[in-house]
């Protein structure tokens, strides 16, 4: 059975991809600059739902929690939680689409979701999050600045086509910062 877990702000809803988000995902997806940081490609209908098969699989075995992104109750990104299996410890990802592009969606995506990973009641409680990302993608760095998780470490290049990445790093009960 899957857990079902929505989670939601004044202007912003994270919740488990569904099925009828295909025909959305698949116009998300095809945007290429998003393509230029991500390393999954959803090509058409098809891929978009074995790709939301997989993200509610993840949900089933726990070792990936994906939601949706919705802003004003259109999905315009994707957040993911990782949680280490032999640590409380957790990694985030995310993306956002390029008509939400901008305006800070993401920003308050890993608030959201932060607030819920390190939350002992109703989350899962870890104690320690990682955010990786190309060192490339200023938006990004931005990103998990601006949410309070601080850069640790320049990490190298993982292929031949890749750059260096960027390892930021939260622990519970530190706050964001501005």
């Amino acid at each position: 059975m899957v857990m079902t877990v929505m989670l939601d702000s004044a202007d912003l809803t994270l919740r488990p991809w569904e099925p009828g988000d295909a025909d959305v995902l698949v116009a998300l997806a095809g945007d290429e600059e998003l393509r230029r940081w991500t390393s999954h490609r959803v090509d058409g209908p098809e891929d978009a739902e074995r790709w939301i098969a997989g993200q509610e699989a993840g949900w089933k075995s726990g070792e990936r929690l994906s939601f949706a992104t919705l802003a004003a109750g259109r999905v315009v990104g994707h957040i993911v939680l990782t949680p280490s299996g032999d640590r409380p410890c957790g990694e985030i990802g995310y993306w956002t689409g390029a008509p939400a592009r901008g305006l800070g969606v993401a920003s308050r995506a890993v608030e959201l979701l932060t607030a819920w990973a390190f939350d002992t009641k109703t989350g899962p409680g870890l104690s320690r999050l990682e955010l990786i990302h190309n060192a490339g993608n200023p938006a990004s760095c931005r990103v998990a600045q601006k949410t309070g998780y601080a850069l640790e470490s320049i990490l190298p290049p993982r292929g031949a086509h890749e750059t260096e990445g960027h390892l930021h790093a939260r622990e519970r009960g530190a706050a964001p910062r501005s």
